[in-house]
């Protein structure tokens, strides 16, 4: 697939996305509310956690009802616990429900199988592989929330600029905040469950901030926000495209640093002695680069006196002393297969990446059965040959039930030139539609 065919998709959703969430994050930022977004994504990605112990699974009409369901009861929270007059800011409250709903999401998915990876999907979200009926649903689904709040426009407004003008005129201020809750907690469900929560979080607060640094007007502000958005998503995906980057975070990334550089020059602007402003900006991202350099040769300096064998300290703690064990050598991979399932993935990259024995990894991918330490392997046998590589990431596509494998081993196989457009990662490997896809994939690897 060429870059255009590969990233289209993502970057129309981003723009669907960015509709929505740079309108929805002006009321937050108004509102004093920042993190609610956060709090909702959580609670969002809880409800789908739960979904996937009981058996749903992700991406599915049963796991989004269950999502919507927390939402809501989210929304409620929020729109009760906000008073008129208290002692306690709102932000708390926001903030003690995040951070309850991600303990309670990550003891949840400890019980689940591979874990660790549905947290990652959860935060980074998998917008590269998101479908054309994805991004259609959701664009009519936020053009209703979008409606909805045009037809109640001054009322929601009013409470988020001036809460006390909207009691004095009599408005159920709570009612109305269950409803723009409600409305915002629909937007976030379906966002997480293809973009995940930091990307939602940054598309919400990151144009609208940009946009009130420099106007007032709510018009000019959508307006900044949604040519911000737009170029800035434009950018993560390439950014991500070309240096072969998960999208999600690196889109996280781009957005996190334009904010910084707009602040800055926004800073300069707006200064009276714009020179002097520059001279401070420039001297501070001096001690930025300095301050990281002196961190890095700290940490080679401590390296000499603090090296620990990560690998042998973990199996150690397991119980399962691989050395002891007669049966295998170090040579061959049963052995080697044996240590890599006693770490987890981080783990598991690190010893990889100290592996320079091909046919050791190549009989390793033959033999495994986890497709966790499968697509590390696979990932290291990129490395030496990009052939083998794609062999291993074949397998995992062909053989495995576990989505979130499938997805990461077709990101590598799409930009490796081989076209997987009609591959369905959420479907059984044996599917009739994914048997096809499989051989024509297959025939490209073998080409290349």
């Amino acid at each position: 697939m060429s870059p255009v065919e590969l990233m289209a998709l993502p970057f129309l959703e981003c723009l669907v996305l960015v509709g929505i969430h740079s309108y929805l994050g002006i009321h937050v930022i108004k509102r004093k509310v920042i993190f609610v977004d956060l709090a909702l994504a959580q609670i969002a990605a809880l409800g789908a956690i739960v979904a996937l112990v009981i058996g749903l699974a992700p991406h599915t009409l049963g796991s989004y009802i269950f999502s919507l369901l927390f939402t809501f009861l989210g929304a409620a929270i929020f729109s009760i616990t906000r008073l008129r007059k208290t002692k306690i800011p709102q932000e708390a409250i926001i903030g003690l429900v995040y951070a309850m709903a991600a303990a309670v999401s990550i003891l949840i998915i400890d019980r689940a199988p591979h874990g660790a990876e549905h947290i990652k999907e959860i935060l980074t979200g998998s917008i590269l592989w998101v479908k054309w009926q994805t991004v259609a649903v959701a664009a009519f689904i936020y053009l209703l929330v979008g409606i909805f709040h045009f037809i109640f426009r001054d009322k929601f407004m009013l409470i988020s600029q001036n809460s006390e003008d909207a009691y004095g005129k009599g408005i159920n201020v709570k009612l109305w905040d269950f409803l723009f809750y409600i409305s915002f907690g629909l937007v976030i469900t379906l966002s997480v469950n293809t973009a995940g929560v930091l990307l939602v979080f940054v598309f919400l607060v990151v144009p609208a901030i940009i946009a009130i640094m420099f106007t007032d007007n709510l018009f000019y502000q959508l307006l900044i926000g949604w040519g911000t958005g737009t170029l800035v998503s434009l950018m993560g995906l390439t950014a991500s495209y070309a240096y072969d980057f998960p999208t999600g975070p690196m889109v996280v990334a781009v957005y996190g640093l334009t904010l910084v550089v707009v602040a800055l020059g926004f800073y300069i602007l707006k200064s009276v002695n714009r020179k002097k402003a520059a001279a401070i900006v420039l001297a501070g991202m001096a001690a930025v680069i300095i301050i990281g350099i002196l961190f890095f040769e700290l940490g080679n300096f401590l390296k000499k006196f603090s090296m620990v064998d990560t690998h042998e300290h973990i199996t150690e703690h397991k119980g399962n002393l691989i050395a002891e064990d007669s049966d295998y050598t170090s040579e061959t991979p049963e052995h080697f297969l044996k240590e890599l399932d006693n770490l987890d993935i981080f783990a598991k990259d690190k010893k990889l990446k100290e592996v320079d024995d091909k046919q050791l990894l190549i009989k390793s991918a033959q033999i495994s059965i986890d497709d966790e330490s499968l697509f590390s392997i696979g990932k290291r046998l990129y490395d030496f040959d990009k052939k083998s590589g794609l062999e291993v990431f074949y397998k995992i596509i062909s053989t495995s039930e576990t989505p979130l494998f499938k997805k990461d081993a077709m990101d590598i196989i799409s930009k490796a030139g081989c076209d997987t457009s009609k591959y369905d990662p959420m479907d059984s490997f044996d599917s009739d539609r994914n048997i096809i896809a499989i051989g024509e994939i297959k025939s490209c690897i073998d080409k290349i």
